[in-house]
């Protein structure tokens, strides 16, 4: 479980599942941790959730936990103990001693619900005592309800469940007797009022049958209505610094919740909340739209972060791949980098022209050196790798023209080649920087001789359209027309600005800039 996820859901419910479809359909790494005890779990049906009115709370989970595993999303059991700052991400601490690291969390963990201390309220909740109209009032339509005094929203309840049922008595418990005004309102909707504690909750057989008051009178009932101060379930979260707020409505506090913006994002970098943790009032599907909610936000930041890493490491890579250490790694890694061939456009450029001096730039290991110093040239061959040198002077010994080359080791971009000294400069796919290629493809064009040519080939940027695999540096790569762009026309002859299609493997076919332009 050393792992780290791209996100840790702490909370199986409906909000925690609901976020983690969402991010593993996103292809996030995604561990879900849930100790098995939804809120709900004592109701009998879910409501209220638009297609799927009616479902059995478990049944709704299981088909949630089937959906996420099936992109791949993960699940564990057990309870989060403690979670805390590791580096750029998180360390959880669980129940059992284990530990999972995240880069981001989104802890759905819902709320706990402060039950009165009347015998029989506990055990019947969430069947026959209830607290929600719009979860529970459709079943006990036209029954006859009792709503348990518990606080001073315990009248506003009373008027609420008068919509479901016309039956409704309020029981005052210990709460005061109302004034005149909330009496007459009370009147105006027909819902008596019960004076005295109740005692205990009446049960016959598995039905609630009523309340037994402190006096002994006993108050036929067929569902009591209780109103719960409720708690988030967010200890884990006391390390990270995020205290839990209190939610008021029509001035009395009725329970607290995690403070959140509206996509879940807590004030804790990193760390998201779903569901009842972050909004007591939530019903099953409004948390399950939470969560997704929280999960495209979540995603949405770690794409930034990605892309901000990817940013480093694409400069560090454009920083080294074209220098010395990184092509002496390149060539020492296998016996021979090139196919032995000379380039293709150098040969269809070149085939015709008369012999002279010429300049090979970057000649790896040794190739075009070679066919060229076979049809008559002197040849300057420079690279910036020794291996690679070593190889093109064995290769053109074993030619037998080896006395018809020279090769240097030397890095153009700090020894330029002297000016006006060759007949012939060649720069076969010699990919750099923008600015670091423009410098040196000026210095090339400078030791060009009068009437002499300029041969410059690369890879196309097209070929970052196809399957080629080329390395994604779009910098790097230029068309013929950008290098033609660069030469003074009252000095050159522009004589091919072109793109060549060369047959690659795996039937990929490649693209080539070519230039050629002459000295005049």
């Amino acid at each position: 479980m050393d792992e780290t996820y791209d996100v840790v859901v702490v909370g199986g419910g409906a909000a925690g599942l609901s976020g983690a479809l969402a991010l593993s359909r996103a292809r996030r790494s995604v561990l879900v941790i849930d100790s098995g005890e939804p809120r709900n779990a004592p109701a009998d049906h879910v409501h209220n959730y638009l297609g799927r009115e009616g479902t059995p709370p478990g049944e709704l989970l299981a088909a949630g936990r089937a959906e996420v595993t099936g992109y791949g999303g993960q699940f564990r059991a057990g309870r989060v103990r403690a979670a805390s700052r590791d580096g750029d991400g998180f360390r959880l601490t669980l129940d059992d001693g284990g530990s999972v690291r995240a880069r981001r969390m989104l802890v759905a963990t819902g709320l706990t619900d402060e039950l009165p201390d009347v015998p029989g309220v506990a055990q019947r909740w969430g069947r026959d005592v209830l607290h929600c109209p719009y979860c529970h009032g459709w079943e006990v339509r036209d029954r006859r309800v009792g709503v348990l005094a518990t606080g001073p929203m315990s009248v506003h309840q009373a008027e609420m469940w008068r919509q479901w049922t016309s039956d409704v008595l309020l029981l005052l418990h210990d709460a005061p007797t109302p004034d005149e005004e909330t009496a007459e309102r009370l009147a105006a909707r027909g819902i008596a009022v019960v004076p005295g504690p109740v005692a205990a909750l009446e049960v016959d057989g598995d039905a609630l049958s009523g309340v037994r008051l402190a006096d002994g009178r006993v108050v036929a009932l067929d569902a009591v209505v209780v109103g719960t101060r409720t708690a988030p379930r967010a200890d884990l979260l006391v390390g990270l610094g995020l205290a839990p707020e209190e939610v008021t409505m029509g001035g009395h506090v009725i329970g607290t919740q995690i403070p959140a913006d509206a996509t879940g994002a807590t004030t804790v970098p990193g760390v998201w909340v779903a569901g009842n943790v972050a909004d007591l009032r939530g019903q099953v599907i409004t948390s399950a739209a939470a969560g997704l909610t929280a999960a495209a936000a979540m995603n949405a930041d770690l794409i930034a972060e990605d892309t901000r890493d990817a940013v480093t490491a694409y400069r560090q890579l454009v920083a080294t791949t074209f220098e010395e250490p990184a092509w002496e790694e390149r060539y020492q890694a296998k016996p021979a980098v090139w196919s032995g061939n000379p380039n293709p456009q150098l040969v269809a450029e070149a085939a015709d022209l008369a012999p002279g001096r010429a300049l090979d730039v970057g000649s790896g290991e040794g190739a075009d050196a070679v066919w060229l110093a076979e049809r008559g040239w002197r040849v300057t061959a420079v690279d910036i790798s020794t291996t690679a040198l070593t190889r093109a002077a064995e290769h053109a010994e074993a030619a037998g023209v080896a006395d018809r080359i020279e090769f240097t080791h030397v890095d153009l971009r700090d020894k330029p080649p002297a000016e006006e000294a060759y007949d012939l400069v060649s720069a076969q796919f010699m990919h750099l920087p923008p600015t670091a290629r423009r410098e040196l493809f000026a210095r090339l064009a400078d030791a060009v001789a009068p009437g002499g040519v300029l041969l410059i080939v690369g890879h196309h940027p097209s070929d970052l359209w196809t399957s080629g695999h080329r390395m994604h540096m779009p910098d790097m790569m230029y068309t013929a027309e950008d290098v033609a762009a660069s030469l003074d026309p009252s000095r050159w002859d522009v004589l091919t600005t072109d793109t060549r299609a060369r047959p690659g493997p795996h039937d990929v076919v490649h693209h080539d800039a070519v230039l050629l332009a002459r000295r005049r």
